[in-house]
Parts: C-alpha cells; sequence; structure tokens
C-alpha cells in the first residue's frame, strides 16, 4: 500500500508517496504562495507530478497548522501566512477522486499519528508527545486514540500556565510552558543576557555570528561549562519537567516522546529532563516514565502526515 503525505507548512508545501514501512518512495516541495488563488494549483500541480511518478495513493494524509476538524478536514481557525485556509476543507483541496480518503490534522498530532505506525508510540496505547521547536506543541495517546477533546483543541501542551505570573505569551495568556521552555524562549533569554553584558562564550559569537543565535548554541556552550548557557538551560528544563511531571499525574502514559528541533540537543536534554520529570513524579506514580526520542525524524513532515493515513481508528 502507497499513501500520499502532505505537509503544507508557511514557507513551502512538501509532498510524497510512502510505503507501509515508512519509505518515502517520491517527493516534491513548492513554495507556499501567500493567497489561495496561487495555493491551489501549487499544491495540485505538485500532487499531479507524483501521480505521474507513481500511483493513485490509497489513501491521503495532511498536516498543517490551526485547529482542525479531523472527521471533515475543516480548517476550523488558522492565523498567520496560512490565514487563507480557514473555512476549507483540505479534502477538498487535494483534488483527488472521492473514494480517497483524505485525513488531516496539525502538526503535533501528525508526529504523533508517524510515531503510532512507525516510531516510539508503536505498541503503546497512552502516551503523550511534545515536539519543542520556535513554540512547544503536543498530542496524547489515551486508550489507543489520539486524544482531541470537544473542539479538537486538546494536547496543545504550549500553553500550560506553569507560572501564574510569567512573561506574556502569543495566545494572551502569562507564563505559559511556550514562555518558558520554546526555541523562542531560550534563545530570547541568551539575547536578553547578552544585551546585559553578562561574561559568556555567547557574548561574542551572538554578535560577530548572530546565525549561530540558536538553541543549539546554547546547549552545546553549556555542556562545554559556560555558567549563563548552563543556568539559561536548567531553568529551562526545570520548567518543562515541571510541567511534564504534571502531564504523567493527568494521563498516567507508558512513555513520553520528546521531538522537535530543540530536541536535537540529545543527551544534553533528556537526561537532565528525565531526571528533573522522576524527581517530582516518582512519589505518587511508583514508577518512573521512560522520556524517549522521537524516532520518526522526518523534518520534511511528509512520512508523518502519510502515518495519519495508515494510523488505527475507532
Amino acid at each position: 500500500m502507497v499513501v500520499l503525505g502532505i505537509d503544507i507548512g508557511g514557507v513551502q508545501i512538501r509532498a510524497g508517496m510512502v510505503n507501509e514501512e515508512g519509505a518515502l518512495l517520491a517527493s516534491r516541495t513548492v513554495p507556499t504562495p501567500n493567497d489561495l488563488d496561487g495555493f491551489l494549483p501549487s499544491l495540485q500541480d505538485a500532487i499531479r507530478w507524483l501521480l505521474e511518478a507513481t500511483a493513485l495513493p490509497a489513501g491521503v494524509g495532511v498536516g498543517c497548522k490551526g485547529i482542525i476538524n479531523p472527521d471533515s478536514t475543516l480548517v476550523e481557525t488558522l492565523m498567520g501566512p496560512l490565514h487563507f485556509l480557514e473555512g476549507l476543507r483540505l479534502a477538498d483541496l487535494v483534488g483527488l477522486p472521492m473514494d480517497v480518503p483524505v485525513f488531516a490534522d496539525n502538526y503535533a498530532r501528525v508526529a504523533m499519528a508517524g510515531e503510532m505506525v512507525w516510531g516510539a508510540a508503536k505498541g503503546h496505547d497512552n502516551v503523550v508527545m511534545l515536539t519543542l521547536g520556535t513554540g512547544v506543541g503536543g498530542a496524547v495517546i489515551a486508550n489507543g486514540h489520539l486524544l482531541r477533546g470537544h473542539t479538537g483543541v486538546a494536547g496543545h501542551l504550549g500553553h500550560m500556565t506553569i507560572d501564574p505570573d510569567g512573561a506574556l505569551c502569543a495566545c494572551g495568556n502569562r507564563g505559559c510552558l511556550e514562555t518558558i521552555f520554546s526555541a523562542r524562549a531560550i534563545e530570547g533569554e541568551a539575547w536578553a543576557a547578552v544585551h546585559r553584558g553578562c561574561t559568556s562564550t555567547l557574548t561574542r559569537l551572538f554578535r560577530e555570528q548572530p546565525q549561530l543565535a540558536n538553541c543549539r548554541t546554547i546547549f552545546q556552550a553549556a555542556s562545554e561549562g559556560d555558567a549563563l548557557s548552563t543556568s539559561i538551560v536548567s531553568k529551562a528544563i526545570h520548567g518543562l519537567g515541571a510541567a511534564i511531571a504534571g502531564l504523567l499525574h493527568v494521563f498516567d502514559p507508558e512513555i513520553v516522546i520528546v521531538g522537535g528541533p530543540v530536541a536535537d540537543a540529545g543527551a544534553d536534554l533528556l537526561l537532565p529532563l528525565q531526571e528533573e520529570v522522576w524527581s517530582r513524579s516518582r512519589g505518587l506514580l511508583g514508577r518512573d516514565v521512560p522520556l524517549v526520542e522521537q524516532q520518526v525524524a522526518d523534518r520534511s513532515g511528509i512520512v508523518s502526515a502519510a502515518g495519519l493515513a495508515m494510523a488505527p481508528r475507532g
């Protein structure tokens, strides 16, 4: 069986044919136009190219930002560059025959679908996943099913309040997890410290090579003993660990999956994070819930989107 995976991003549309083993057979990437008149032909041209290169897929999985109704594929709420998709059914935009099923969801639940089919969540019925990037996304499997909630916003873990008097979040709340542990938050802390004149290996690097002013650099500097970087990373892990410990008490998962670009820090993140989580949760749970890295390392989003079409339903 072959399915079509589509990742709709603000900069690029990525589409590809994926087989049952999760192998990408053919793919196409096109720029994302800034209006619907340009978007439709770009998307459908990419799909036509793939159909000519392979065959009609057994199903389609689509990943997109926003709040998406998984039953109708309706984009209910979407802000930012892709706002013109709000109020439209993604299944209608794909333009394939009616008998080809189309499934759609937000990026984080799509990532979880990929893990359900080919990755760390396979064989597990209760899983929490966090995607750590510019913001913080999340998804939850409860008793074998992706949790969506009453209106489809379940799993927006980045907007849990961690510090009631904390920094203002883009959502309008204060102290969301995103304001404590995200690329935006961590890099913002580092830049603020550099501007204050703090002594650090980051100071010269950030000023002379601002393109390297990212989480990877900060985690690396922390691992090498830089005091400022260590302080920033420790504070962020402290907040994230508290959030995950809370999620363990709410959802009682078998494992927690950590993915996204910030998770590329690997052991420099996972080892101290795991200890922070365990120290806060083992008393009540009586066990240490493993924290594992995302296994479907699919930066394009295509394979995970295809997983949405292959994931079990019921």
